[in-house]
């Protein structure tokens, strides 16, 4: 009987890992950047959705650092043996986003405050409409092939603050344009909703795409057989 590795080659594992340090690295570099630009602009124009927006940024840069003291290891072992409590801060962190999602939204329909325009919010949204999804998309890709699902649960909370990019781009507009107040926490209450899908999934550890062990085959007399087990494993796995 012959046993044969079909799982991520070493070399492979490595480059992937340096992938994602990157892309963690330079998504907690434009979210701190956000964060200041929002909160500042918020606070001028005395908008809560603009406020809201920065305080997601600090939140996405929280999980963002989780996932960059997983991969600060060299080893694929204590990567691996990191990623539960990686999951585990996503998680919470997708649960903190909704509850402040959440009571934003609430005081917003109960007419809390009347923001003004903001000429630095709508540039601000817009921008990380077009930056967030590629930074999502790529940290997905790299995540799903080398089999982290801490990789992919962070590049969830990356394309949920593209979501709200666009919640806060078409809030901030409406508000200006038409004087449409109620538009924008509808929406918010909706990123809510998904958060908290996102948060359940992260904490459960759904959303790796990626077998992240070695298949393996047995050649019998009869030909090549895949593990039961190994098979089982990868329809398990969660997609998006």
């Amino acid at each position: 009987m012959t046993v044969t590795s079909l799982g991520t080659a070493p070399d492979r594992q490595s480059q992937l890992a340096r992938r994602i340090r990157l892309l963690v690295a330079a998504t907690i570099a434009y979210n701190v950047i956000e964060a200041i630009v929002a909160i500042t602009a918020g606070t001028i124009a005395s908008s809560t959705a603009l406020i809201g927006f920065g305080l997601d940024s600090v939140v996405e840069v929280s999980s963002a650092a989780a996932v960059a003291w997983q991969f600060s290891a060299r080893e694929h072992a204590v990567r691996e043996a990191r990623e539960r409590t990686a999951l585990r801060i996503i998680a919470v962190s997708f649960f903190a986003l909704a509850a402040y999602v959440t009571v934003d939204a609430v005081r917003a329909l109960g007419g809390a405050g009347e923001a003004r325009h903001s000429t630095v919010g709508i540039v601000l949204a817009a921008l990380s409409l077009a930056v967030m999804p590629f930074l999502s998309a790529a940290q997905r890709r790299a995540g799903r092939e080398l089999g982290s699902a801490s990789a992919v649960a962070d590049s969830k909370q990356t394309l949920l603050c593209t979501y709200l990019s666009a919640v806060l781009l078409v809030g901030l507009l409406a508000n200006s344009l038409f004087g449409w107040s109620w538009a924008d926490p509808i929406a918010a209450l909706v990123i809510a909703a998904v958060a908290v899908k996102e948060g359940r999934d992260a904490w459960r550890g759904d959303g790796c795409c990626a077998v992240p062990v070695a298949a393996v085959t047995t050649e019998a007399a009869g030909g090549t057989e895949v593990s039961e087990a190994t098979d089982r494993k990868a329809h398990d796995c969660s997609c998006c």
